[in-house]
């Protein structure tokens, strides 16, 4: 905590702020944190660039040669199509879900209600690797398993839940009389959801549409799980590659592989922030849980 101090100068009283000593180990702490992540991703970024780099603080040599060869060696072609499909497909299965679900839970009440909204709840606050492995026996056991389709029913669990925890308050906060005053001019339910709530929760459904393929793109166990060769995500074929290769320049093909996925990361960040709120999402779901 930091308090306000009065000091006598010669032109007269003024104010300073002076931080409590527990207030600089806190802001050194965090400082040496950025300084950590931030040396992590440099070293990772220049290790994609160094033609060869061993016992000096920079490389003698720059090439942007390893991203070529990544993309070659590793198929990223292949590979960033598969990401792209696997995360559109999640998303608009996940809105086209989880939006009339959040609007039953929202309009409607019926017996059991808590304790459907519990079991929504479950694959996003538990680990998904808990339920992760019994979904992939399952999709093993009908033959989908390293296949693209297991990989969007996987990633649907937690996706669809999601969207229905955050799109329930947003729905909770449109007054029902608008629905009811349609309903009563000969507006069917499918006009009331089209015409009339569809665009007043637009900023919903883009909130929850952005997170979920940000989650559905760095998520990483349940598609390791059921994925195979031909239906790695970017995040598994880094894995896979990082495991089965040895030596220096296999080390930098992982880094070249590594930036484009943590560019592609930022990029989807950075483009849900315009849009989204953390803070109030985080409490809207809080709120939804002690519900």
């Amino acid at each position: 905590m930091a308090t306000i101090e009065k000091v006598e100068t010669p032109e007269g009283t003024r104010r300073r702020v002076a931080a409590k000593p527990s207030t600089w180990v806190v802001w050194f702490l965090v400082a040496v944190f950025f300084v950590f992540l931030v040396g992590i991703l440099s070293s990772v970024v220049v290790d994609s660039f160094a033609k060869q780099w061993f016992g000096t603080w920079l490389p003698p040599e720059f090439t942007a040669d390893w991203y070529a060869a990544a993309w070659d060696r590793f198929d990223l072609t292949h590979v960033m199509g598969v990401t792209l499909l696997v995360a559109v497909a999640v998303v608009v299965l996940s809105v086209l879900i989880g939006v009339p679900a959040a609007y039953l839970l929202a309009r409607r009440n019926f017996p059991g209600k808590r304790l459907i909204t519990l079991l929504f709840l479950m694959p996003i606050i538990i680990p998904p690797i808990t339920y992760g492995i019994p979904l992939a026996t399952v999709m093993y056991n009908f033959g989908l398993g390293r296949t693209v389709l297991a990989v969007v029913l996987v990633n649907l669990v937690p996706s669809v839940p999601f969207v229905i925890m955050t799109m329930t308050p947003f729905i909770e906060q449109i007054n029902p009389a608008i629905e009811n005053a349609a309903r009563m001019c000969g507006a069917t339910m499918k006009d009331v959801f089209l015409r009339i709530l569809a665009p007043l929760l637009i900023p919903g459904i883009l909130a929850a549409a952005i997170l979920v393929l940000v989650r559905t793109v760095g998520m990483f166990e349940l598609t390791f799980l059921v994925s195979g060769p031909r239906s790695d995500t970017l995040v598994v074929a880094i894995y896979r590659a990082m495991t089965s290769a040895g030596g220096a320049e296999a080390r930098q093909l992982v880094s070249s592989m590594a930036v484009l996925y943590t560019a592609t990361m930022l990029v989807i960040l950075v483009i849900a922030l315009r849009f989204i709120n953390p803070t109030q999402l985080v409490a809207r779901v809080k709120d939804s849980s002690d519900d």
